[in-house]
């Protein structure tokens, strides 16, 4: 028996059963001489043979059979500019939310909208945020002459709503959170964070990135697009990098009401500026609900081997509803241990910014996630010699 996710259960969170899944006939995932292959050019599109790729929150099990058939047959149309896979793909993302494809914006991956609308808002004052969040978009604000403030870290790493809005002050344009965070892996709970962007978007606009919403214990619960709907200023970002597993096909979009898309468009190239292999495979993958159970199981399975592994070595880690895990290395250097890791052949990320003590792991294929594991007590144990 396979236990599947409908639409709506996709959305509310329903249960996922690993045992099953992982006998789905239909899911196809690539496998690990494909991810590491390379081409007639010389070119690698993936790791290398014996590296363990934890660093960059890819689904290594996508993209999906389905996928790959669309990307294929799009691909082999490549001298053509994508035509009507984008109003397909729009009407299925306004199907899903109850909305028109006037609310939708598409780009490269997340990245494109929400570089455009870190742009347009810099313009228009400061961007706030958290101590610690995915600010890579923002920061392409600032190299443009914009400008971004900071609350004060926390103690747990969460992020302090009430800190948050006492700084909206009014030089304050947007107020941007990543939920789930990244790099922490923490969720803001979703009666708080309606709250919060309720009495916020009075004030600025609000962006909430919901790339790994998908992952999360209650997909539905979590996230903000219901605000969108109801009148107000709220953008969500979201994007088929992760649980979709379409990374390096680079699709995201952004949701927010017909009036503050226009506002991204004057900035973007518009809907049609896309890949024509990457919107194929979003179009198929979608709804292809057996394979994000199965990769949502993968996933977690992934999680679950790095928390025990986390735990066994005396360490300590974010609580994590992601594709990755934020482990406190106590008085160790981030940097270091990356370095070290690295020598084990496992790719992992180092510090960021001042937090010099934590490290993220990614949820990758359960064998790479077993070397890291495998790893972990040796590393250690170098780094306290």
């Amino acid at each position: 028996m396979t236990a599947q996710l409908s639409r709506r259960g996709f959305l509310s969170g329903s249960a996922v059963v690993a045992g099953a899944l992982a006998g789905a006939g239909a899911v196809v995932p690539v496998s690990r001489a494909l991810a590491a292959s390379t081409m007639g050019s010389g070119l690698a599109y993936g790791p290398a043979p014996g590296v363990a790729k934890l660093n960059a929150n890819e689904n290594p099990y996508g993209p999906s059979k389905k996928a790959l058939e669309a990307m294929f047959e799009a691909s082999s149309k490549g001298a053509y500019y994508v035509g009507d896979s984008v109003p397909r793909l729009l009407d299925m993302i306004s199907e899903r939310y109850g909305i028109s494809p006037e609310y939708l914006s598409l780009s490269s991956g997340s990245s494109g909208v929400l570089t455009y609308l870190a742009v347009a808002k810099s313009k228009q004052g400061k961007i706030l945020g958290p101590d610690l969040f995915w600010d890579t978009t923002t920061k392409a604000a600032l190299r443009q002459g914009g400008e971004m403030k900071r609350i004060a870290r926390t103690k747990d790493l969460s992020i302090d709503l009430d800190a948050l809005y006492a700084a909206i002050t009014p030089d304050v344009s947007m107020v941007q959170i990543c939920n789930p965070n990244n790099p922490t892996g923490m969720v803001i709970p979703a009666d708080e964070l309606r709250k919060f962007c309720i009495k916020a978007s009075k004030k600025c606009t609000v962006l909430v990135d919901e790339a790994y919403n998908e992952i999360t214990d209650d997909p539905g619960a979590n996230s903000m697009v219901s605000l969108v709907k109801e009148g107000y200023d709220v953008y969500v970002a979201r994007t088929f990098s992760k649980i979709y597993g379409l990374a390096g096909m680079r699709v995201g979009y952004m949701i927010a009401s017909p009036e503050n898309t226009q506002l991204l468009q004057t900035y973007g190239l518009g809907n049609y500026a896309m890949n024509q292999a990457g919107v194929a495979a979003a179009v198929e993958t979608y709804d292809d609900f057996e394979f994000l159970n199965y990769s949502k199981a993968k996933i977690q399975e992934a999680r679950g081997i790095i928390l025990d592994a986390v735990k066994k070595n005396g360490l300590k880690a974010a609580p994590s509803e992601t594709s990755f895990v934020f482990v406190d290395l106590g008085k160790l250097n981030a940097e270091k241990f990356r370095q070290e890791m690295a020598s084990h052949q496992v790719l992992i990320r180092g510090i960021y910014q001042d937090y010099t003590h934590w490290s993220r792991v990614s949820c990758g294929l359960i064998p790479d996630v077993k070397q890291y594991a495998a790893a972990l007590p040796k590393v250690l144990e170098a780094m306290k010699a």
